[in-house]
């Protein structure tokens, strides 16, 4: 995955209209009515535009089965194959039935979605590797349409801080440490090639569905 907006020299990118995708999604008779968005983005759609992606990430916030610190049940068991320096072919199927079943249980688990993609690959089946990593870069260029992760101010908006390594992944980054500014989070990083210190991550959102909750 080839992403660079953290280098963009524009400013093309929006942050989300957080109330307005709320009343998007919710609103039965919307084109972004959410049942109808999650259907066709769990079909693997291909006609779903950026703008779609943006409704059905940053709506999630508002779904029922959003968890802001959600962990997954098969975590443990794929930990150990992503820390593997090698899968067997023996092992594909077992991880594709688990990967799918943390996806099915929050459709925006990146992480193993990226896997996912990855050992379809490794068996043959490019047709599915293609349909999961589409998917997949069409909510990665969601988060990156909300900013260019260089201060606060235009920080990428995620719904889970575990999108926030993901992401650095993708750039090719490695993480020195992490502080909590303001409504961001700050990755600093190691030296790199690009001459970039750190990126910021917008969370305020999870931290006020998270704050709304805990006080029911």
């Amino acid at each position: 995955m080839a992403f660079c907006n953290i280098n963009a020299q524009d400013n093309s990118f929006q942050e989300p209209d957080y109330e307005s995708i709320k009343s998007e999604v919710e609103d039965s008779s919307s084109e972004f009515y959410y049942p109808g968005l999650l259907a066709r983005y769990t079909s693997f759609d291909t006609t779903l535009t950026q703008v779609d992606y943006r409704h059905l990430y940053y709506g999630y916030l508002y779904h029922e089965d959003y968890e802001p610190y959600w962990r997954s049940k098969q975590g443990d068991e794929l930990k150990k194959f992503y820390q593997s320096p090698q899968i067997n072919e023996e092992d594909y199927d077992k991880v594709i039935e688990l990967a799918t079943q943390s996806i099915g249980d929050n459709p925006f688990d990146l992480r193993p979605m990226n896997f996912l993609g990855y050992i379809y690959h490794l068996k043959g089946d490019e047709v599915m590797a293609k349909k999961v990593m589409q998917r997949l870069h069409g909510v990665i260029g969601a988060i990156f349409s909300t900013g260019d992760g260089r201060e606060c101010g235009t920080a990428f908006h995620v719904i889970s801080t575990s999108h926030e390594y993901l992401i650095l992944n993708i750039l090719r980054f490695q993480m020195k440490s992490q502080a909590l500014t303001g409504d961001c989070d700050y990755l600093e990083l190691a030296e790199n090639d690009r001459n970039i210190d750190g990126i910021y991550f917008n969370i305020k959102k999870l931290f006020e569905i998270n704050k709304d909750r805990m006080s029911r």
